[in-house]
Parts: C-alpha cells; structure tokens; sequence
C-alpha cells in the first residue's frame, strides 16, 4: 500500500508542478531564476529540520564531495529553467530533458569505459532521432505560430538556437552529475536525502549573482493580478495576492511533494517499476501540458515523443523485465 500511496503521490505531486509550472512561464516566461531560487529554499529549509535536523546530525558524505556535485547541480538547474526565457516550448523543454539517457550513455563511454547491448545503442538512436525531429518540427511550429514562442525574425530564431544550446548544455552537465554521484555513491554508500539537502542548500549563496534578475522578476509578480476565481473566494488571503505568487507557491510545493514521493517510491519498490511510473508521469504531463494549454503539436512532435519514450522503455528493459517477471509467475 505504501509504494502504491507513493506512485499516486508521484503523477499527483509531478504532474501539478508543471501544471504550476506552465501557469509562471505563461504569465512571466522569464521567471526561471525566481523559480529555481524559490524551490531551493523551500527543500533547503524542509531537509534542514526533517534530515539535517537542524544541523545536529552528522554527514555520511565528506562536504567536499557535496561541493563538486552541488556546483553542477545549480548550473543545471538555472540553466533549465533560463532556456524557457529563449523561445522554448513546455512541451519541446519537457521532450528534450526525456533524453538524457544519450548523454548518460555518451559520458559514460568516453568517462567510466562502459559497454552497452545492441538494445541499449538501439534505444539512444530512437531518443536521438525523436528529439531531433521534436526540435525541428518546433522550429517549423514558431515560424507560424501565434504563441508566445513565437519567431517572427532572424534575431527570435537566433535566440531559440541558443536556448537549444542551453538545453543540449544542460543536458550534458545533468548526466556528468550522475556519473558523478554514481561515483560518490560507491565510495560512501547511498545518502538520497542528505544529497537532496545539501544540492539545495549549498548554492543559496551563488543567487546573488542573480539578485537582479529575480528582483525584478518579484517585481512583476508583485504587479501581477489577483486570480478571478470563484474556487479561492472563500480564502481572503488568496483573493488578494498576486496571481504569480500563488503559482510560485503551488509550484514550490508540488515540487517537494514530487521530489519527496520520487525518494519513497525508489526505496519501496523495484527499478523496474520506478522506471516504468517516472516514465509515465513524463508522458502524462506532456499530454497534459498539450491539451489543457492548447500548445501547438503536429504529427511530427507526436512521432518524436513516440520514439524518445519508447526508446526510454527499451533502454530501462522493461519489456524483457516484464517477460521474465511473467515466466516466474
């Protein structure tokens, strides 16, 4: 009942933050480093009191280690959220960050030596044709579209080629980071709430090299509109806050619930079946994303998300897990 409980929690608690997360970027497409500066603060203060216990409990992980890996954590994390600031789609961002199976497989090649079965090379070449044909087919979208991914110039497209550049970077240092941990893990033995805290907590001070943006970015949600919305007129202090904040708020939220129930559900349950609802929840969400925000989507996007969820299935061999489960049975 507990894994169950956790995968529920996980479409619920995902799903709602890129909900939330759509609603920001419609009304302030570039609140990205607000956004990620908000969400760190509220982990940070939830594994200091619930993990850390205010600092009372000793570190299982040397602090230096947590210090390499934190750098590129925060690089990763506003590099993300910036490229939404370019031209990007939810939806392209949302299929372009699915594959990151390439870049683990491309690093873990040339860094740690490994060898893959024909499966595995399989799967990556579908990723990898299903995120080119998704770019591409964005990029013929925003020539004729009336979003506000819109590219109505030479400079608009230059600018959407640079946060592509920014995703592909993104990433890139993403799965260095995994190797990374990877790594760590081996020597120190496995610590997910202690690195949640500390991934969270350690980069605080490198925002205020971003202090101007995000200030600027509070001040337009402080100009924001109040929501016109029957649902919250029976909360008064909802009624008269600002409409972007009560986004931030949902999304900061649901972005604990998520990452928390991700935690729970990897410690009950097996790889196959975190695989198999990590993957899901993805999908859910872009469909979602799809239809409620009306986001344009052709027959090319939807080949492309095709192959980079099913090349994702084969890569984590599921279907071959699934058999053999089915044999024993």
């Amino acid at each position: 009942m507990k894994s169950l409980f956790a995968m529920l929690i996980v479409f619920l608690g995902c799903c709602s933050n890129v909900f939330f997360l759509e609603l920001l970027i419609k009304e302030d497409s570039g609140s990205g480093n607000l956004i990620t500066f908000a969400q760190f603060v509220v982990i940070a203060v939830e594994g200091f009191i619930t993990t850390m216990r205010f600092g009372t409990k000793k570190t299982q992980v040397p602090f230096t280690e947590y210090l390499k890996m934190v750098l590129m954590f925060f690089i990763v994390s506003v590099t993300n959220n910036y490229a939404l600031s370019f031209n990007i789609a939810l939806p392209l961002h949302m299929i372009f960050r699915a594959g990151s199976l390439l870049a683990n497989m491309i690093l873990g090649i040339l860094i740690l030596k490994k060898r893959y079965t024909t499966m595995k090379y399989l799967s990556v070449i579908m990723i990898s044709v299903g995120i080119s044909v998704c770019t591409i087919a964005s990029a013929k979208e925003l020539n004729h579209s009336e979003s506000e991914n819109q590219i109505s110039s030479v400079g608009d497209f230059v600018w959407w080629i640079v946060g592509i550049l920014l995703l592909t970077f993104a990433l890139f240092m993403s799965a260095r980071m995994g190797i990374m941990q990877e790594v760590m893990y081996s020597k120190f033995g496995k610590h997910p709430r202690e690195a949640l805290f500390f991934t969270h907590a350690l980069p605080l001070p490198g925002f205020l090299l971003l202090f101007g943006d995000i200030s600027k970015h509070i001040q337009i949600a402080n100009m924001s509109a109040p929501l016109d919305s029957t649902v919250i007129s029976v909360i008064p202090f909802l009624n008269t806050l600002p409409r972007i904040w009560i986004y931030l708020l949902g999304n900061v939220f649901t972005q604990s619930i998520c990452i928390n129930a991700v935690f729970v559900l990897t410690t009950e349950c097996s790889s196959l079946a975190v695989t198999l609802v990590v993957t899901l929840r993805k999908f859910v969400s872009l469909l979602f994303s799809i239809w409620y925000f009306q986001n344009p989507f052709t027959a090319l996007h939807w080949f492309g998300t095709i192959l980079v969820f099913g090349g994702t299935l084969l890569f984590s061999d599921i279907p071959s897990l699934m058999r053999q489960k089915s044999k024993v049975n």
